[in-house]
């Protein structure tokens, strides 16, 4: 289907493809971080409804070792600031990905024949713009 467009069609078409799959990674990477993120911030809730001085595990691997509240009180609000930073990140990167591949869209509807507005069997025929 592609064979007859241009070289340069066919690499921003090959460049969309790149950017779609690195969109979906980055989509799963941030729904991991946003469903770690609620959570720790669970965890972090519950623990405001402990006392102090009950025993508490972590943990470690495969193993559950004591640990005191304060550090428990730590390590969640550790993990919190870092998943918040974390889910910024990739929320900065899903949009760079966005606004590259709507770049590169409109490059390809230009180098096909000036926004493609033949319809969906525009330039090409048929299937021929289906990045």
């Amino acid at each position: 289907m592609q064979g007859n467009l241009p070289p340069e069609a066919q690499e921003k078409i090959e460049q969309l493809q790149g950017l779609q799959e690195t969109a979906q990674e980055v989509a799963v990477q941030k729904q991991q971080a946003e469903t770690n993120l609620n959570e720790a911030e669970s965890a972090l809730d519950e623990l405001e409804n402990v006392d102090e001085d009950t025993t508490m595990y972590r943990n470690v691997g495969e193993l559950f070792v004591e640990t005191d509240y304060e550090t428990a009180q730590d390590d969640l609000e550790d993990k919190v600031d870092t998943l918040e930073i974390r889910l910024e990140t990739l929320e900065k990167q899903e949009e760079r990905v966005q606004d590259q591949f709507e770049d590169l869209q409109g490059d390809l509807e230009e180098l096909l024949g000036g926004g493609m507005g033949g319809g969906p069997a525009g330039p090409g025929g048929p299937g021929a713009g289906g990045a």
